[in-house]
Order: C-alpha cells, then sequence, then structure tokens
C-alpha cells in the first residue's frame, strides 16, 4: 500500500513514517509540506508535482493543508485518512460533501483508547445524569486550537446520548455568573512537550467521577492513522470515524 503523508515534515509526519518503515505491507512514496525536502522520500511543496502512485494518504497538518490535498484526493479518486484537527462546522461540512465522492476517514484523536474512552464517559453520563461535567485537556505550548478536537469528541460523545442537550462553555471570564447546570465547562492547559492529557470529570455533590488518557508518545497516534488507513482503502465513498474500527 502505497501512502502519501501530508504533513510530511511536521512531528507527526516524522514519526508516522517511523512507523510506516516498521510495516511489511506499507511503503511512504512521497510528501507534501509548504517546504520542499528530500528524506527517504521526496517531499512536494506543490501537489501538481506529484508523480507517484498512490493508494491512500494521511494527512497530520493544518486546515488550510487538508483542503489543497483533499481536492488532490478527489481528482483522483484516492482514500484519505485526516487526522487535522481545527476545522470549524463548515469545513468540517465541506468534508462530508467531499466524502459522497471519495472514501474519508476523520477523527479528531486517532487514538484506540481515546475513543474507547468516549464511548465509557457517554455510559456514565447515561447514569451521573445530575453531574457538573467538565473536560480537562493539557497539550504542548506549541498546540494552536483550544480546546483541542478531542475533548470536543468527548463532548459531543457525551451529549449524543443525553435526551436534555449541554451547551459548552469554553470561556467563563466573559461572565461572572454561578455554573449553570446544563454546560459542560472546558479547561486547556498549554506548556512544555506534554503529548496530550484529558480527562473528564463528573462532580456530584459528595464525590467526584474523574477518567483520565494520558499519550506518553505520538507513535500511538501514527498507529491509529496506520488502522485506519488499512481499513479506508476497503471502504466505499463515505465518511467513518474511529467508531467504525472500534466496533
Amino acid at each position: 500500500m502505497n501512502v502519501l503523508i501530508n504533513g510530511a515534515n511536521g512531528k507527526m509526519g516524522n514519526e508516522l513514517f517511523n512507523v510506516i518503515k516498521t510495516q511489511e505491507n506499507l511503503k511512504v512514496v512521497c510528501g507534501v509540506d509548504v517546504e520542499k525536502s528530500n528524506k527517504e522520500f521526496p517531499i512536494y511543496s506543490d501537489i501538481k508535482d506529484i508523480k507517484e502512485k498512490v493508494d491512500v494518504i494521511i494527512d497530520f497538518s493544518v486546515p488550510v493543508a487538508t483542503f489543497k490535498i483533499l481536492k488532490y484526493a478527489l481528482e483522483n479518486k484516492i482514500p484519505i485518512v485526516i487526522a487535522t484537527t481545527g476545522f470549524n462546522r463548515e469545513e468540517i461540512e465541506q468534508i462530508q460533501e467531499f466524502s459522497k465522492e471519495i472514501p474519508i476517514f476523520r477523527s479528531s484523536n486517532m487514538s484506540l483508547d481515546i475513543n474507547l474512552m468516549a464511548k465509557i464517559v457517554s455510559k456514565i453520563a447515561k447514569v451521573l445524569t445530575n453531574s457538573d461535567i467538565e473536560i480537562v485537556e493539557t497539550h504542548h505550548n506549541r498546540k494552536v486550537d483550544a480546546p483541542s478536537g478531542t475533548a470536543i469528541l468527548l463532548a459531543n460523545a457525551i451529549n449524543d446520548v443525553l435526551k436534555e442537550k449541554k451547551t459548552y462553555n469554553f470561556d467563563r471570564m466573559q461572565k461572572r455568573e454561578a455554573r449553570k447546570k446544563e454546560e459542560i465547562g472546558f479547561s486547556s492547559i498549554r506548556g512544555g512537550n506534554i503529548v496530550g492529557e484529558h480527562s473528564v470529570k463528573f462532580f456530584g455533590e459528595n464525590e467526584e467521577l474523574e477518567v483520565t488518557h494520558r499519550a506518553y508518545s505520538r507513535k500511538v497516534f501514527a498507529e491509529g492513522a496506520i488502522k485506519a488507513a488499512s481499513f479506508i482503502v476497503k471502504q466505499a465513498p463515505g465518511l467513518y470515524d474511529m467508531n467504525d474500527i472500534v466496533k
């Protein structure tokens, strides 16, 4: 399976390449990034220069770069794994439109454990209906979006199972008022080189239940992306996510 890495010069692009090198049935044939460079495979700054045969694209980049490679994927009918985060509502709707023509796998977090965590906290939320729910996430100091896409993923997993939907509170600084029962609060911490930590806290009157996931290495995201790539190449056009693998 010939892989194109979008965002090939980034930390996740490098991590992904190192993991793929250990796989017998995968090969990185080229990459795309803002700066051309020659590693063990060609990296192009212009998508028009790509000449290799590509079976699947794995995208660890930024939203602007994602849509450039999406157009290439659409033109060449290539399945794509989108591991980029930070999309707005309109961009997510655009991705859904693209998925009518090609298979697209999109997840805010490529860790299998995080997606299991999403299922766990959704089940807890159905039972602890009177709890105050807070999500705390911590990442390295280079992450630009806050809260993280994974924090939103966890909140959405909870909201999807509740009859009375929660609102999302991203900034309490703007209002001086008591916490509302129907909200999920978000806190984002940025510092150092932390790969990623997410906690969902359920506060009752006299006790607290917390579910936490910590990623110690970017390798878990690379491994998840490879699982997603192996899955998506076998699918018909449509939009898929980690739930389809967890099943």
